[in-house]
């Protein structure tokens, strides 16, 4: 927002006959600051819904611009952040903190909570996104969708992979991408290895059940009890139940 912008929106409301009411500026505009993140330092611009947009950038003119493009809102600093952004960004899991996503077609908002769902440490493939929103061949609009994301960081759209193991574009870049994954103990090279073999799910021979490779159980499977499978469908024909927390029946 423009210091004349700043200046118009001040004096109508200086203007008015009586006091505005009380939080009317910011159901009006939105309101941005500078934190540090895992990559590096972010902008990020909250209305009175919750966090609406989150970039890098070289400063705050471009933040701003990018925001009033999107948006067509204006945007004033704020005093503080918002409450409890920067232990959402240090830590990846948001707890209270609200999100402002409207404006998202129905679509990108189904597969942005699909990709809220995936755990810290966890990847899941493009094609897992689209068949958990009910759109199994919808795999390049999920990665549309993903880039789009107005929230990363806040919503994991780094934990989203190709098919292939290979991590795949990002907003930032594949190697913020990979900086974030491996900040989450992501075992990238392992995760590689396996692709390269063919192999997309384990399954563990004691407790039957079968994961994708970055699953919290999968990594307690030992290398004796460990079973590699390249498709969902060989897993199941050979008694393995899908596991309940990763759930890799969605790319069966």
């Amino acid at each position: 927002m423009t210091g004349s912008d700043h200046d118009s929106l001040a004096g109508g409301l200086a203007a008015l006959a009586v006091d505005a009411p009380a939080g009317l500026l910011d159901r009006v505009v939105a309101r941005w600051v500078r934190v540090d993140a895992p990559i590096g330092a972010v902008y990020v611009a909250s209305t009175d819904h919750g966090v609406a947009y989150l970039r890098t950038g070289t400063g705050e003119e471009e933040f701003v611009g990018a925001f009033r493009r999107r948006f067509g809102r204006p945007l004033l600093p704020a005093d503080r952040p918002p409450a409890g952004l920067i232990p959402a960004l240090r830590t990846g899991r948001r707890a209270d903190l609200r999100l402002d996503l409207r404006g998202l077609s129905s679509f990108e908002s189904d597969v942005l909570h699909a990709a809220m769902t995936i755990p810290r440490g966890e990847m899941r493939p493009y094609s897992w996104v689209a068949r958990e929103i009910g759109r199994p061949r919808a795999v390049r609009a999920v990665g549309t969708a993903l880039g789009n994301n107005p929230v990363p960081l806040l919503i994991p759209c780094h934990r989203v992979i190709r098919a292939d193991g290979a991590i795949g574009q990002y907003v930032f870049g594949a190697r913020a991408k990979e900086t974030l994954l491996r900040a989450e103990d992501v075992n990238l090279e392992e995760v590689g290895d396996l692709a390269a073999r063919n192999v997309h799910f384990v399954a563990s021979d004691t407790t039957g059940v079968v994961c994708l490779p970055t699953c919290r159980d999968a990594r307690r499977i030992t290398t004796a009890h460990r079973r590699d499978f390249a498709v969902m469908s060989r897993a199941v024909a050979a008694g393995y139940r899908p596991c309940e927390h990763c759930r890799p029946a969605a790319l069966s």
